[in-house]
């Protein structure tokens, strides 16, 4: 197995309840470096009205504790809530990061929305874009990059000192694994995925991005990897590649499309920002209608 470091950053959780996310601060405590894991920009669906209510939680708290901000990672383009990342970046700085398989993402969600020539599909929208096996520093602490494909081509896990940031890969033990029905995922990918992942020690923290509170318990965001390879309810024991693809898939099956699905790609594949603006400066989001069917010509 793999050696993790006994650098431990100091890991801040800001969890949203309207999407269920939770976003970190991983802090180098010996220099007060640290680096944003997947913050979240407020949106109202029903009325199109931004708010900043979870981004200025970390911008207090970088602020608060003197923290310099290194890098704003997002472990991939979520489907659920729309990145903050820009917000943050331009009150305190950092660099913006993501796969390097993000142009994969670009370009087949630049297609479904028919974003058209303006939109850029090289990753230029970000700072930085991440190699599976990338490092970084943090300060003094080190990070590495895990390219974990399977629930999106371009998602990322981020071991930084003895803590592993999953992203929607793995859930808690008890709540399973991701999702894997989105354009260009893929369950058998996922397996393999999850798999480094359960190379790093046991005693590795594992932070994860999303938490449902199943079975009613309250919710939780942080577990160990040797718990979920021992405990995960999709992929723990000696769950095969084949046994795990049929309970992913199946699951799949039954999984309605996350409500903010619709803006949270429009921004996210472009780096957190937004659509351009129409010609009256107003900002709208597409929405895709499917199974139309043309009128049959009666004459």
């Amino acid at each position: 197995m793999n050696k993790t470091s006994d650098k431990k950053p100091i890991v801040h959780a800001f969890f949203d309840e309207d999407t269920n996310t939770i976003s970190y601060v991983a802090v180098d405590k010996e220099t007060n470096n640290c680096a944003i894991i997947d913050p979240v920009l407020d949106f109202n669906y029903s009325s199109g009205k931004i708010s900043y209510k979870n981004a200025d939680k970390i911008i207090d708290l970088i602020k608060e504790n003197d923290l310099n901000v290194e890098w704003l990672i997002e472990t991939h383009v979520h489907a659920d809530h729309l990145s903050a990342a820009p917000y943050i970046q331009d009150f305190i700085g950092g660099k913006i990061a993501i796969s390097a398989e993000i142009k994969k993402v670009q370009d087949i969600f630049g297609k479904v929305f028919n974003a058209g020539t303006e939109f850029e599909r090289n990753g230029s929208q970000f700072d930085k874009l991440f190699d599976d096996g990338s490092t970084y520093n943090i300060g003094k602490l080190s990070g590495r990059v895990i390219h974990t494909p399977g629930h999106t081509p371009a998602c990322n896990a981020h071991l930084i000192g003895d803590a592993v940031f999953v992203g929607d890969t793995l859930f808690m033990p008890d709540a399973g694994t991701a999702r894997t029905d989105f354009p260009g995922g893929d369950a058998r990918l996922l397996y393999r995925s999850i798999h480094k992942i359960f190379s790093l020690p046991d005693e590795t923290r594992l932070f994860v991005c999303h938490d449902y509170g199943p079975n009613g318990r309250e919710f939780l965001w942080e577990t160990t990897v040797g718990e979920e390879r021992k405990s995960n309810i999709h992929i723990g024991g000696n769950v095969t590649e084949g046994e795990f693809f049929n309970i992913r898939t199946k699951r799949d099956s039954l999984l309605e499309m996350p409500q903010l699905i619709i803006p949270s790609i429009q921004v996210n594949m472009r780096g957190g920002h937004m659509p351009p603006a129409e010609d009256n400066g107003n900002v709208y989001f597409k929405i895709p209608v499917m199974g139309l069917k043309e009128e049959e010509d009666d004459n």
